[in-house]
């Protein structure tokens, strides 16, 4: 038990913490009436308290949800939150409600991003540390979504019961030692990103009451694919069952056509699922307020454009009194805006907008729906779209740390991360160099950069170890992985319709060397040569630029067919025979893409390449994952008008009624996937053409690129300032308006 209430420091957690608890996934809430005396007092009215966990919590005042937390870090980073309560305070006695979840260390029944200790427990500073009542829901259960790959495991059964309050006991204090390293005061890192929103919203109930023994079945409509935490609050209905299936989208006979067509879809998701015990009380922490209504609000977040709530009602009839969700995600500003010639792109710039915002959290995630981890490629893509509208990378500094420390020993990093998993696609590490390059040109931090050249240079030195070094496939980076599923590394390049049955991986993978893979490798020798420049090491850029022209050669010499086309594979065998695997000399639109991007190809042999993978069959096609490289193969290439086309897909989601960008076209498991939040990027950075021409936009280009629009305007939001352009063709090209630079420098 607490002893000093005067303890303004503290990890505080249940005395009855059993054997069986430490091995579940476990809620315990924590209760306390606070006054004015129990929070350190502060300048300007503002009443802070610090907040931590392990491994997550909310924070409700007088029943009100104002904070989760903490922000996602891992076993070496531990987050702690300031929070200021005081707007929430009123007169007299306030409510404080805290609640907290454990997952085990073992991530096979936890959240795959979520770090956690064997020793859990709620950190407070700045209020006094006496007087919290704490209980264990040992009733609530947090199940696998799935049975083979479960990354969230948030979704839960809960019963709703009467609480007697006999199961409160005191909180106990746990000493510092007793807490991991990581975990002690000292080594608490300060909250990175700001919290996260919360915005209250209401859902129309079609059904308000139904009667006992009867079975019913309603669906809440959100308009738009939402994150949010549902709150579903009803009276009576003792001994009654409730499913809330929360889905995307319906999904007809044939597949997904119109996203909103229930004449002819269903809905698919995954579920919570409650029971009502005896009337009269309120249930478990879910009425935080003290209603004496049942109300349910699930720990986690749920991602949903529609939720299909399904009632078994026992001998006493159900009422539903209300139904509301709090959106939740990162506050993201946006201050660019962009019209132009085209209609279709205004809806797909909106799709691609909320799609950006879904994805953005405490980390950037793939998806928010399936998995909700932060994937190297899918956020190199995100960040430069989050600069692209806003010019804020507090979101992606973080992700630039977290992957450093997702590096393993053989120098590859983790392809997700924070994950507990082992998660390996060997091209993915080459991406985070981009990501730190567009991070140097965007910003400038030199400091940033040198603290993690040490983590490209190891990306660099695992290619060239793998790169072979004699016979006729000398120069060329060997087969590092394969399948998904069939070995500890996944060589996934891209969903393209014909490497699905290889799970994203060119056949050629299952012979040996990927092209793909050996033109990405050189990508990330130029990037990080620049990085290098940057950092003021010129003898190590000159080396990788002299490496990445070695590889070069190689792959014109072994990976290039008679019609001067890159192939998947090398088209002259190792061992100097003639048999050459019919996988190998098969041809992608990927391989011509990062020939122009890398300078492997020469303007006109490109241009000739690209033109003939957007003409002709037999080319594996970039899907949606894929198109920002293929965009911008094409702006190099001067063939930027045949984007036109390629916005198809996403005009295809707009009439089929998508709220948010599918993963793929080929793919499409999931209806929110943010690499293809493309738009985002092309409009500013490409067709209004605003960029920076320099290191942290020492310098800025604007330098429109049309496609096949008439005109374009717009305001481009950039680190140092907006940026207003507009232009129209004329007979003799574009005329081009900058109303304003607020900039070091244009060019």
């Amino acid at each position: 038990m607490i002893g000093n209430k005067e303890i303004t420091a503290a990890w505080i957690w249940t005395p009855d913490w059993t054997e069986e608890d430490r091995s579940k996934a476990r809620l315990v809430y924590f209760t306390r009436t606070l006054q004015d005396k129990d929070i350190l007092p502060e300048e300007k009215g503002s009443r802070r308290m610090s907040i931590t966990a392990d491994c997550r919590y909310k924070l409700y005042v007088n029943g009100e949800l104002i904070q989760y937390g903490p922000a996602k870090g891992d076993h070496e980073v531990h987050y702690l939150d300031s929070v200021d309560i005081g707007r929430y305070l009123h007169e007299g006695d306030n409510r404080l409600d805290i609640a907290v979840l454990h997952y085990p260390e073992d991530p096979g029944v936890g959240n795959h991003g979520i770090f956690s200790s064997d020793t859990p427990g709620l950190y407070l500073e700045g209020i006094s540390c006496g007087d919290w009542s704490c209980r264990v829901d040992r009733t609530s259960v947090f199940d696998r979504e799935e049975k083979r790959f479960a990354p969230l495991q948030i979704h839960e059964k809960r019963s709703l019961r009467t609480a007697d309050g006999k199961d409160w006991v005191p909180a106990i204090v746990r000493g510092e030692e007793e807490m991991p390293a990581y975990l002690r005061r000292e080594n608490l890192h300060p909250r990175p990103i700001p919290p996260m929103d919360l915005k209250r919203h209401v859902l129309k109930l079609p059904v308000r009451r139904v009667e006992p023994d009867t079975e019913e079945t309603f669906v809440l409509d959100a308009g738009e694919e939402m994150c949010g935490f549902v709150k579903l609050a009803m009276r009576g209905g003792s001994g009654s069952e409730i499913r809330l299936l929360y889905s995307e989208c319906y999904e007809g006979p044939e597949g997904r056509g119109d996203r909103t067509d229930a004449e002819h879809g269903k809905l698919y998701g995954y579920e919570d699922f409650l029971q009502i015990g005896e009337s009269g009380g309120s249930g478990e922490l879910s009425a935080p307020d003290g209603m004496s209504a049942r109300v349910f609000e699930p720990f986690w977040f749920r991602t949903f454009r529609f939720i299909q709530v399904t009632v078994r009602t026992g001998n006493e009839p159900l009422l539903f009194d209300a139904c509301s969700y709090l959106e939740t995600g990162y506050p993201l500003e946006v201050h660019t805006q962009v019209q132009t010639s085209d209609g279709t792109l205004g809806q797909v710039w909106d799709i691609s907008l909320r799609t950006l915002r879904r994805c953005m959290h405490e980390t950037y995630v793939d998806c928010p729906y399936y998995e909700q981890l932060q994937y190297i490629m899918d956020t190199r893509s995100e960040i430069l779209y989050t600069y692209a509208v806003s010019a804020d990378d507090r979101l992606a500094r973080k992700a630039i740390g977290e992957f450093a420390r997702a590096q393993r020993p053989d120098g590859l990093l983790n392809c997700s991360y924070p994950n507990k998993n082992t998660n390996v696609i060997p091209g993915f590490p080459l991406y985070y160099i981009l990501m730190v390059h567009d991070h140097m040109m965007y910003f400038g931090d030199v400091q940033l950069v040198r603290s993690v050249l040490p983590v490209v240079r190891r990306i660099l030195d695992f290619f060239g170890s793998r790169t072979i070094s004699g016979g006729p496939w000398r120069g060329l980076v060997g087969k590092t992985g394969g399948v998904n599923g069939e070995g500890e590394l996944w060589s996934f390049i891209d969903w393209a319709q014909e490497w699905m049955e290889t799970t994203g991986m060119p056949p050629a993978g299952l012979h040996g060397p990927l092209t793909m893979e050996s033109l990405l490798y050189i990508l990330g020798l130029q990037k990080a040569a620049e990085l290098e420049d940057f950092a003021g090491d010129a003898a190590l850029a000159a080396q990788d630029r002299a490496n990445a022209a070695h590889v070069q050669e190689a792959v014109l010499r072994v990976c290039m067919d008679e019609e001067g086309l890159l192939t998947d594979g090398p088209v002259h065998a190792a061992d100097g025979t003639d048999y050459v695997p019919a996988d190998c000399r098969k041809r992608s639109q990927h391989c011509q893409v990062f020939g122009i991007l890398t300078g492997t190809l020469g303007a006109e042999q490109g241009r000739r390449a690209l033109e003939r993978s957007l003409t002709e069959a037999g080319f594996a096609r970039c899907s949606v994952a894929m198109r920002f490289y293929l965009f911008r193969a094409l702006e190099q290439a001067g063939l930027y008008e045949h984007t036109d086309r390629l916005w198809d897909v996403w005009r295809e989601m707009v009439r089929n009624h998508c709220s948010t960008s599918v993963e793929g076209e080929f793919y499409p498991r999931s209806e929110c996937h943010a690499w293809g939040a493309l738009s985002l990027y092309e409009l500013p950075s490409v067709i209004l053409g605003v960029r920076p021409a320099a290191p942290g936009y020492s310098r800025i280009e604007v330098k429109p690129c049309p496609g096949a629009l008439t005109w374009a305007a717009g305001t481009v939001h950039t680190p140092v300032g907006d940026v207003k352009v507009s232009w129209h063709r004329t007979a003799d090209g574009i005329e081009v308006q900058t109303e304003r630079i607020d900039c070091k420098e244009s060019a």
